[in-house]
């Protein structure tokens, strides 16, 4: 039996970090005890969790004393603001923002694809982005097998990912668009009901958004794979919770059959196969709301590239995407 661990949670109040919550409770986490911390703004609210009713104190920099694992999840600035702090008291970070995932000596970690790197934390673990989580989730159970030269990602990415304003705002503009009210974005760049739009990252002079680069730094770093070439177009889309990313996969030696890229994504854990051709069935985000497994499917041949394998996957950004993927690493220490 693992020992209970002391949890902090920064940004308890916030869309992930309530789902820490529930993923610590459903994945039966040894925790002796659980501090949520969040701004003086939410100081004094309570959370229920496991029959108590827990209240959310005002994050500070005393307060990781009596703490094992620091569990973040309120973006980069307030990270770097406290992470000295959290280490001095003797707690391990795991980071859901992007302050630390490229920087050296900082592992990024996948439980089911690369938890060996945990090992080498020196006191902050980065929790990839969630983009780059569901894509690897598809794609790394066909290469280990088969060796990928090119990944290609087009990603169809949900309100959840900015949080629970962005899911309200994108109630508010679909109920605007079906009144046929005007409406005004007050968190996205543009009008989030039925619409589409580039995912709300800076673009770069290469043309690529920071959302995309993410993917293609972030997913070279977690494979130990500076050669292979990935390329990714990310667009919000009005869902939500759950992304959905189309992938192209080109292979560096022999193509696997469909039926091989089944097998191999059947048995890999954390996916499940959603892939009936007769009924018209695959993965949906809908389906993938709530739900710990990435759902992979559309599995097929690339008819214009005899190296390459299409398949399309839906996972809930909240859960693997984020707040189950942080849990996960919390259960690797």
């Amino acid at each position: 039996m693992a020992r209970e661990k002391a949890v902090a949670i920064v940004g308890a109040t916030g869309a992930v970090g309530r789902e820490f919550l529930s993923v610590i409770d459903k994945l039966d986490f040894p925790v002796k005890n659980i501090r949520l911390l969040a701004s003086a703004r939410s100081a004094g609210s309570r959370v229920p969790f496991r029959g108590e009713n827990l209240v959310v104190e005002e994050l500070t920099e005393k307060s990781f004393q009596g703490i094992d694992i620091a569990l973040y999840s309120a973006g980069s600035s307030i990270t770097k603001k406290y992470a000295h702090a959290t280490n001095e008291a003797g707690a391990v970070i795991v980071d859901n923002s992007s302050a630390y995932r490229m920087t050296d000596g900082v592992p990024l970690v996948i439980p089911e694809i690369n938890p060996e790197d945990a090992k080498s934390h020196t006191g902050i673990i980065a929790n990839p982005n969630c983009s780059t989580i569901i894509m690897l989730m598809a794609v790394y159970p066909v290469m280990q097998k088969f060796p990928v030269k090119r990944i290609i990602a087009s990603t169809y990415q949900a309100a959840s990912g900015a949080g629970w304003a962005a899911m309200e705002e994108l109630k508010n503009s679909t109920r605007a668009v079906l009144s046929g009210e005007d409406f005004t974005p007050e968190l996205m760049p543009y009008p989030y009901g039925f619409n589409l739009f580039s995912h709300n990252t800076d673009i770069d002079e290469s043309g690529y958004s920071e959302e995309e680069r993410k993917m293609i730094r972030e997913s070279k770093k977690i494979l130990h794979n500076e050669k292979i070439k990935i390329s990714a177009t990310c667009i919000r889309v009005p869902i939500l919770r759950a992304h959905s990313e189309a992938i192209n996969i080109e292979f560096s030696g022999e193509r696997p059959s469909v039926a091989e890229c089944r097998e191999l994504i059947s048995a890999f854990p954390g996916v499940q196969l959603i892939d009936d051709r007769e009924q018209n069935h695959f993965p949906m985000p809908i389906e993938a709301s709530e739900n710990y497994n990435c759902l992979v499917g559309r599995i097929r041949h690339d008819v214009s590239n005899d190296s390459a394998v299409e398949l399309f996957v839906a996972g809930d950004q909240l859960l693997k995407g984020a707040a189950l993927n942080a849990v996960q690493i919390a259960a690797l220490l």
